[in-house]
C-alpha cells in the first residue's frame, strides 16, 4: 500500500513469547516513532492492518504465522445478532458522552479496577496514572474517551480514534461489577451506530485470532472483514 506522505521508516521487534497462542513467537513492525504522524497517515496505515498503542503505530508480523487478522466492520452491512440486540436493550439506561482525550482521575480509577480484575498477573495490573495515559493517548491522534454512565456513575469508557474512513476501537475498560451488561460489546455496537451516523464506512476492531477465545467475539460483528494478503474480505 502506498502512503501519500514523506517516506516512513519501519522497525521490527525481536521475537518474544506470543501472549495469545502458546509455543509461538510474536514480532511486530513499528512505524518510526520519530516520524511525523497524523490522522491521515494513520488512517492509511490502519487500512494496511496497523494499530495504535499510545503514540506508537504497529502491526504484528510473525515469521511462519498469520493467525493475527486485522478486522473491521462495514457499518452499512452490519446486522446485530440476537445476543447483540439483547445487549443493546440491556444498556438502554446508559447515557453516552464523548469527552476529549484528557487525563481524568475518575477514568484512571475505573481503568485500574478493570485491569487489576480482568488482567491480574498479566503485566497490565497495578498501573500508574502515567502508564495508563501513555497507553491510551497520543498527541497526534483524534481521540475521544466515550463515557457510558448509569446516572452519575461511570460504567464504561471506550477509547475511540476518528479516522478519515471510520472509527478505530482502541481499547475499552469497564466496571468489573457490571460485566453482566456486556459493556465491551455495547461499546462496539455504539461505535458502529456512531460511524453510521457520521457517514463513515468502517469500525476497526484490531486483531482477531481464530484460536484465541478472548479474541473470538470480534468475528461476531457480522459481516466482519479481515485483511489477508493485502485484501479486505469477509471473514
Amino acid at each position: 500500500m502506498r502512503i501519500e506522505t514523506a517516506p516512513l521508516h519501519f522497525y521490527i521487534t525481536p521475537p518474544e513469547p506470543c501472549p495469545y497462542l502458546p509455543d509461538r513467537q510474536m514480532m511486530s513492525v513499528f512505524a518510526d516513532p520519530r516520524a511525523e504522524m497524523d490522522t491521515g497517515v494513520y488512517g492509511q496505515l490502519a487500512q494496511a492492518g496497523f494499530r495504535r498503542s499510545g503514540r506508537h503505530v504497529y502491526r504484528h508480523q510473525c515469521p511462519g504465522c498469520n493467525a493475527c487478522v486485522a478486522v473491521r466492520v462495514p457499518v452499512e452491512r452490519f446486522r446485530p445478532n440476537r445476543a447483540q440486540r439483547r445487549v443493546w436493550r440491556r444498556n438502554k439506561d446508559l447515557t453516552v458522552h464523548c469527552a476529549p482525550a484528557a487525563p481524568r482521575e475518575e477514568h484512571f480509577d475505573l481503568y485500574r479496577r478493570y485491569v487489576d480484575t480482568r488482567h491480574a498477573g498479566g503485566g497490565m495490573d497495578n498501573p500508574s496514572p502515567r502508564e495508563y495515559w501513555r497507553f491510551i493517548s497520543s498527541e497526534w491522534s483524534d481521540t475521544d474517551l466515550v463515557e457510558f454512565r448509569a446516572g452519575d456513575r461511570l460504567v464504561c469508557v471506550a477509547v475511540c480514534d476518528r479516522l478519515p474512513d471510520g472509527l478505530s476501537a482502541v481499547y475499552t475498560y469497564f466496571d468489573p461489577e457490571e460485566s453482566g451488561r456486556s459493556p465491551g460489546t455495547h461499546a462496539i455496537l455504539w461505535q458502529i451506530a456512531e460511524a453510521r451516523r457520521l457517514g463513515l464506512p468502517h469500525v476497526y476492531l484490531g486483531y482477531w485470532i481464530a484460536e484465541s477465545p478472548k479474541m473470538a467475539y470480534k468475528a461476531d460483528f457480522r459481516p466482519a472483514e479481515g485483511l489477508r494478503d493485502g485484501i479486505w474480505d469477509t471473514l
